[in-house]
C-alpha cells in the first residue's frame, strides 16, 4: 500500500484581480522527500510556497497536510510547518541564544529547549555568536538564525523561500548539508531557489515555473540537464 503524501495540493491556482499568478497545479510531497521550485522572480514560486504553508488561500483547489485541510485560519495544522521566507524576523533585544530559546519554549519544547538550542547553534554555525544581539550579525549569519529558528521547533514540513540568499558559496554547501540531514530525519522539504546547485544537492523532484505555469517537472538530473519531455 502506497504511503500517503504529507502535503497534497490538488488543482491549486491563484489569481489576483485579472492576473493569474499561478496556473492550476497538483503536487504531492512525502516525508523524507524534497521538491525544489526553480524560476525567475515573478514565476509563481513564492505564491505556491505561501499557499503550501497556509499563508495564502488559493483561488481554486485544495491543500491538505497530513490528511487535514490547510487554511490560513487553521493554526493547529500550520504549527506542523516551519517557514523560512524573505522577511527577517527576530527579537532585537534578545541574544541569539535567548531568541532561539524563546522560540523553542513557545512551540512546546519544555525541558528539551536548552538541548534544542545548543544543537541548532552548532548546526547553524552560530555557537560562537550565542551571546550576540541579532542586529550585530552579518547577513549570512542572520539567514542562519532564521534557519535555526525553525530547527528548534517541531516540524513535519519545511517551506523555504530562497534560503540560500545572503549566503556565500561555502555557506550554501553548508546549507545543503543541513537540509539533507533534515530530509534524512523525516522532514519533507519544499524549497524555492534560483540556485541549481542547491536543487541538485537536495531535490528528489524539480519543478520549473515560468509566469505561473509549470514548464518542466521531473527528477533533478533530467530537469537540470534540460533532458525532459
Amino acid at each position: 500500500m502506497a504511503t500517503p503524501a504529507l502535503l497534497e495540493l490538488s488543482g491549486v491556482s491563484r489569481t489576483y484581480g485579472e492576473r493569474e499568478a499561478l496556473a492550476p497545479i497538483d503536487l504531492k510531497l512525502h516525508a523524507r522527500r524534497c521538491v525544489v521550485l526553480l524560476g525567475a522572480n515573478g514565476s509563481g514560486k513564492s505564491t505556491l510556497l505561501r499557499i503550501a504553508c497556509g499563508r495564502d488561500t488559493p483561488t481554486a483547489g485544495t491543500v491538505r497536510l497530513g490528511g487535514s485541510a490547510l487554511t490560513e485560519e487553521d493554526v493547529r495544522v500550520r504549527t506542523q510547518i516551519g517557514v523560512v521566507g524573505d522577511q527577517v524576523g527576530y527579537y532585537p533585544d534578545l541574544t541569539v541564544a535567548e531568541h532561539l530559546h524563546l522560540v523553542a519554549v513557545a512551540h512546546g519544547a519544555g525541558d528539551e529547549a536548552d538541548e534544542l538550542v545548543a544543537g541548532a547553534l552548532v548546526d547553524c554555525r552560530l555557537d560562537e555568536h550565542a551571546d550576540a544581539l541579532p542586529g550585530s550579525l552579518s547577513s549570512g549569519q542572520t539567514q542562519a538564525l532564521l534557519l535555526a529558528s525553525v530547527l528548534v521547533r517541531p516540524r513535519r514540513l519545511l517551506v523555504l523561500d530562497e534560503p540560500e540568499q545572503r549566503l556565500d558559496p561555502a555557506a550554501r554547501d553548508w546549507l545543503a548539508g543541513v537540509l539533507a540531514a533534515e530530509k534524512q530525519a523525516g522532514t519533507a522539504l519544499l524549497i524555492a531557489t534560483h540556485h541549481t546547485d542547491l536543487a541538485a544537492a537536495v531535490a528528489d523532484r524539480v519543478i520549473v515555473l515560468r509566469e505561473g505555469e509549470v514548464v518542466a517537472d521531473g527528477k533533478p538530473d533530467k530537469v537540470l540537464s534540460g533532458d525532459i519531455a
